[in-house]
């Protein structure tokens, strides 16, 4: 997010519930069986438990997740997973609390770890955090986070800085997983883990409880692999995270578009998945990762 914040949209351009639920619905057919919430923050939404629920009762739909900066989970963890939220991701970039305010100029950690211990006690596990490690702002942290893996069940994971709408940033403030894997291993020898279902290699510490892992969008370019979608707030589906290509469903669905029409849509950006991503090549995108959704 930049310091003077993005341009706010109108909320009639926002896709509703039930507009999101038909899109999943459309999306099931095809054979998409996993939805992750994600924002800006996605529990600043109002009811945001309701479109759970909606999207819970889609058939084929059998894995909802939410990426979060955990602010407001101790308040809507318990009600998250009753209404069929399986498990959370929560963004964490420092341990340290003066950071943290530093860094995200709201909010407190204390408040994002009482979050992490509501979603355990809820069972919205495995809960994983994700940490963008950026060079000379909290690279000095990796050991610290890498050692909650070793008597906690933290599953913490390692993600490239991504050059997204600043271009020339990457020089300055990338930290390659190599480099990233090679402090972690002064704890000791890294074992592999299992995997899980999207871009991460998972690792265990010697004798760990959780897991590390190591996500490379720059220096380990893993766009072959890659199967999702992104699906804006305002009702873009993007083929992929870097590009601006998007395919725009609300006018479909708001011009009486019926379900199989927003399946060929579906089906239309699938297929134009792009070979490679572009940030390597220093091309950047138009919108903000807030705006798109991490």
């Amino acid at each position: 997010m930049p310091p003077d914040g993005i341009p706010l949209m109108p909320h009639s351009d926002i896709l509703t519930y039930e507009e999101i639920a038909q899109i999943a619905r459309a999306a099931a057919a095809l054979g998409i069986s996993k939805v992750r919430l994600t924002g800006g923050e996605p529990l600043v939404r109002a009811d945001l438990t309701s479109l759970v629920a909606m999207l819970k009762a889609v058939p084929g739909i059998d894995d909802i997740s939410l990426t979060t900066n955990g602010l407001l989970l101790r308040r809507y963890a318990g009600e998250m997973k009753k209404a069929g939220l399986r498990r959370v991701n929560v963004s964490l970039d420092t341990l340290r609390a003066e950071r943290f305010r530093s860094i995200t100029r709201a909010g407190r950690l204390a408040d994002v770890l009482d979050g992490i211990e509501a979603a355990r006690e809820a069972g919205l596990t495995p809960i994983k955090t994700n940490t963008v490690v950026i060079r000379g702002t909290n690279d000095d942290e990796v050991l610290d986070f890498a050692r909650l893996t070793l008597d906690g069940d933290w599953h913490v994971r390692f993600i490239e800085y991504m050059p997204f709408s600043d271009n020339g940033t990457a020089e300055r403030y990338l930290v390659t997983v190599s480099e990233v894997k090679k402090r972690v291993e002064t704890l000791g020898e890294l074992e592999p883990a299992m995997p899980g279902g999207g871009p991460a290699k998972y690792f265990r510490l010697p004798g760990a409880r959780g897991s590390i892992g190591f996500i490379s969008p720059i220096s380990d370019c893993f766009c072959a692999e890659c199967n999702r979608l992104r699906l804006t707030a305002d009702g873009k589906l993007r083929p992929c995270l870097f590009s601006d290509e998007e395919i725009d469903l609300r006018e479909c669905l708001r011009g009486g578009g019926d379900i199989r029409e927003v399946e060929e849509l579906i089906k239309t950006a699938a297929l134009r998945k792009p070979e490679k991503h572009r940030l390597v090549a220093g091309i950047t995108c138009d919108r903000f990762m807030a705006q798109i959704g991490g």
